[in-house]
């Protein structure tokens, strides 16, 4: 990953709404939610997460699918693979032990015993 679409993608995140919604999405893989439905749980005007939404799929942060009437959106998880890969492709100097507690973190975090109820 270049860095200038590193900071793309920090940038899209430095927004609460936008933070928010992407983690309501990762909530809700693979099957989305739809934009009204997002704007509707977050509070946020229609337009106003519509806004938000479109920054975060420029950013790559999130996908868009229409289905019938509806457009659905999805957490690019293959994005949240790449940009953390960026981040810690270079974590400890090549010394794995330092980077244990990081890779436990993660992988607490992905456990399903772990995972936060939807609202």
């Amino acid at each position: 990953m270049e860095i200038n679409i590193a900071t793309s993608s920090f940038s899209a995140l430095s927004q609460a709404t936008r933070l928010e919604a992407l983690r309501l999405l990762l909530r809700h893989e693979p099957e989305g939610l739809p934009a009204g439905a997002i704007a509707r749980r977050l509070g946020v005007p229609h337009n106003t997460m519509s806004t938000h939404l479109a920054v975060l799929a420029r950013a790559g942060w999130v996908s868009s699918q229409r289905e019938s009437r509806s457009i659905i959106y999805r957490a690019s998880l293959a994005h949240m693979h790449q940009v953390l890969a960026f981040l810690i492709s270079d974590c400890c100097a090549g010394n794995p032990s330092l980077c244990t507690p990081l890779i436990e973190t993660l992988n607490t975090c992905a456990s399903p015993t772990n995972q936060e109820p939807p609202p």
